[in-house]
């Protein structure tokens, strides 16, 4: 949630209750669920971190609320965020994260951000294929490997689909 939210004070100064609804409304259901306890908890970690900045808005009689904006350190964190591509585990949906947010808030396009994740899964695969050619002999590595590269290819194809939708 960390990083959608300094995308989303990108684009703007916003409380914790429009973030939470702009998560909702930017990703529908392909975004988990959050309550306004996980944002405003995670809005008090990067306020600590120096990534965005709280002050006071005073209301008409009602209690002033807490409007956060994004520092400088902010926006270089999520422009490192965007030239970096996505590993690990929960590859895509990182990376749907990357891609719905990027152009709202110009600090990456959409297609420099599959072309970058592209060039990672291609490496990537090179480097398995290297590796799949000094395990020969080794049937369970070379299994292991194998869906390595299956993984590789669904990726590939994913990207090709997501340039196709969104370029």
């Amino acid at each position: 949630m960390r990083l959608p939210l300094l995308a989303l004070l990108a684009m703007g100064p916003a409380h914790g209750y429009q973030l939470r609804r702009a998560l909702e409304s930017t990703f529908g259901p392909a975004y988990p669920r959050t309550n306004d306890g996980q944002v405003y908890i995670t809005l008090g970690r990067l306020e600590k971190s120096g990534l965005i900045e709280g002050r006071n808005v005073a209301q008409d009689g009602r209690p002033a609320k807490r409007v956060f904006a994004l520092t400088d350190a902010g926006r270089r964190e999520l422009a490192d965020w965007f030239a970096r591509p996505s590993e690990g585990a929960k590859v895509r949906e990182e990376f749907f994260l990357k891609l719905v947010l990027a152009p709202q808030t110009r600090l990456a396009d959409r297609r420099t951000l599959i072309d970058v994740q592209r060039s990672h899964c291609l490496a990537t695969l090179r480097g398995l294929h290297a590796s799949a050619d000094r395990s020969r002999g080794h049937g369970a590595s070379r299994l292991l490997i194998e869906g390595a590269v299956l993984q590789l290819k669904a990726e590939l194809d994913w990207l090709e689909r997501c340039q196709q939708e969104f370029t």
